[in-house]
């Protein structure tokens, strides 16, 4: 009898948040779902079933949306490689004992406590495609050490501005992938590493043959966090270039059609198409990790 007590009661302490979520979270991805369906355009609702019209016009008529795809898939690749391998170089050079390392370790994760609009603005500037008398930032710098092969337009650039524009989420996200790796090595046996060294083998072998299998699902983990941010990126997209039509990106490319152009229809197809890329990452990795914990 006292079980059930505190088991009903245990469930009454979590009935609002329950309710909370299911309807602010699960209510409003209904609502938004039914009106990805609809023909709702201007400020007055109209909820005409229109079927997968919506999602079928952002694939074949849509050259934005095609624009906004090719964006992130850039995007997506250089900032999870960035971090993983950044973050990773990182936890290997604080794993060696070196003095002040609490100190660096903060250093590193710090600017994941900045905001990402800080972030865009400061590498907006860093970031300047200006040259001549108005040459600020990294150009700048480059211009007075003498290295003016890396002088460029950044952002600016027609191919690869976007692959540019993922520089200051790897800045603010790498210290993180660090701390993940870093606890990842922690976690290893010393003995194995000693084991491998009795045998003969070198620092290059242990790295590749031990430490980098033992870390995979600190990378798989890292890859599900980083990608899906990478999928809802927007207010670094602002902050750091605005909106310009060849560096877009699919929340921009919402927002701007939701709310300035009153598409809500299409606007709202957007958003549960993210919602479907960020599940088709993220639902995997939920059933991988209770698998494992049931094994």
């Amino acid at each position: 009898m006292q079980d059930r007590k505190e088991k009903r009661l245990a469930f009454l302490m979590v009935l609002p948040s329950i309710i909370a979520v299911g309807i602010f979270v699960y209510g409003f991805i209904g609502w938004t779902t039914r009106v990805s369906f609809s023909a709702w355009r201007g400020m007055n609702p109209d909820y005409t079933f229109v079927g997968f019209k919506n999602y079928i016009n952002l694939f074949v008529n849509n050259l934005r949306f095609q624009i906004d795809i090719k964006n992130t898939l850039i995007f997506t690749v250089v900032f999870v490689l960035g971090c993983l391998i950044l973050g990773l170089a990182s936890a290997l050079l604080l794993d060696q004992g070196l003095k002040g390392e609490s100190f660096f370790r903060s250093l590193f994760i710090f600017p994941m406590a900045i905001s990402y609009i800080v972030t865009g603005v400061v590498w907006r500037w860093l970031m300047n495609p200006a040259a001549g008398s108005r040459m600020s930032g990294l150009n700048l710098l480059f211009d007075k050490l003498g290295l003016d092969f890396l002088i460029n337009s950044w952002t600016s650039t027609p191919t690869w501005g976007i692959a540019f524009l993922a520089i200051p989420a790897i800045w603010q996200l790498s210290g993180y992938t660090m701390a993940m790796y870093l606890a990842g090595l922690r976690a290893i046996p010393d003995e194995l590493r000693e084991a491998a060294r009795v045998d003969g083998a070198s620092e290059f072998n242990i790295f590749r043959y031990i430490i980098l299998p033992l870390l995979r699902p600190v990378t798989l983990s890292a890859m599900v966090i980083l990608g899906h941010m990478s999928l809802k990126t927007f207010d670094l997209v602002i902050a750091t270039v605005g909106k310009q039509l060849v560096l877009d990106m699919p929340s921009v490319h919402m927002w701007q059609i939701t709310f300035d152009g009153l598409q809500y229809g299409s606007g709202a197809a957007i958003s549960i198409l993210l919602l479907i890329f960020t599940a088709v990452l993220i639902i995997p990795y939920l059933f991988f990790s209770l698998r494992k914990e049931v094994k």
